[in-house]
């Protein structure tokens, strides 16, 4: 089978069954011949949306994800395979297994709950981000490299200072090149983006790489802006962490964590 060709207006493009090919857009920050895991989030997604519509539409929603990532992230086909590990009407678990190359690089875990009408009860704090409309775009291709930064407009929301940054990230590329993705896949797509824009220290000196991403939502989000109020923690040892809460245009949506491993680059 013939790969298409690479279009620069989307991260990936299917090559067939449920293998993709990411594009430059996808290139990543600390490696040009690595993946950002951002789009790849997004991705896994997506994959879990099309297993699920070739099963039955049962108004479960995806809840909670978590992603490992279980090694380097080439900048090379990729196969997706998805299964369900606890089915049920009302609760499911779904697991995705990114492979590159025949080796398993990410393991994902999804915990889809039924919908209910419980509008009555909702609450919770609703702290909101100022709109992205006003807001003046941050070069972050200055700070990091790569096709994905590259490709994210990012607004930021107060003043950026170490470890501690809000801000609306956005992007005109598509996930899959010609294929519709629900909401949910390009909003979480754009949620990974969170460990960049609050950096502590300069990443020309240190690494601080996450090596997983789990995010919890209260919420559906709607596409277009994703809204990031992000901290960033580093230990004394080594391990640092990024927290954020997650924000679509109507309010907060959930909360994202990445754990780092935080490391001196070798001098020259």
């Amino acid at each position: 089978m013939s790969v298409p060709t690479v279009s620069p207006s989307s991260y990936f493009e299917a090559v067939g069954g449920h293998r993709y090919k990411p594009t430059p857009r996808a290139g990543g920050a600390w490696a040009p011949d690595e993946q950002h895991f951002s789009p790849l989030s997004g991705l896994v997604v997506h994959a879990l949306d099309r297993y699920r519509a070739a099963g039955r539409d049962d108004g479960l929603l995806l809840s909670r994800i978590s992603y490992d990532i279980l090694g380097r992230l080439a900048l090379d086909e990729c196969e997706i395979e998805v299964e369900t590990v606890r089915p049920g009407r009302t609760i499911e678990l779904l697991e995705a297994v990114v492979r590159i190359s025949g080796r398993a690089v990410l393991r994902a875990r999804a915990w889809y709950l039924t919908a209910l009408d419980t509008s009555a009860v909702a609450g919770g704090p609703d702290d909101r981000l100022a709109p992205p409309d006003s807001l003046a775009p941050w070069p972050a291709g200055e700070l990091w490299p790569g096709g994905y930064i590259d490709s994210v407009e990012i607004r930021p929301v107060v003043p950026r200072r170490p470890g501690r940054t809000a801000a609306w990230v956005s992007s005109p590329v598509e996930l899959v090149a010609g294929v519709p993705v629900s909401p949910l896949a390009a909003f979480l797509t754009l949620v990974d983006t969170a460990n960049g824009i609050a950096v502590r220290q300069s990443p020309a000196e240190w690494m601080f790489p996450n090596v997983d991403l789990t995010i919890h939502l209260h919420r559906q989000p709607r596409a277009g802006w994703t809204g990031l109020d992000t901290k960033v923690t580093f230990g004394p040892t080594g391990q640092g962490l990024t927290s954020t809460v997650l924000h679509d245009v109507d309010g907060p949506v959930g909360h994202a964590t990445q754990i780092l491993t935080v490391r001196p680059l070798p001098g020259d």
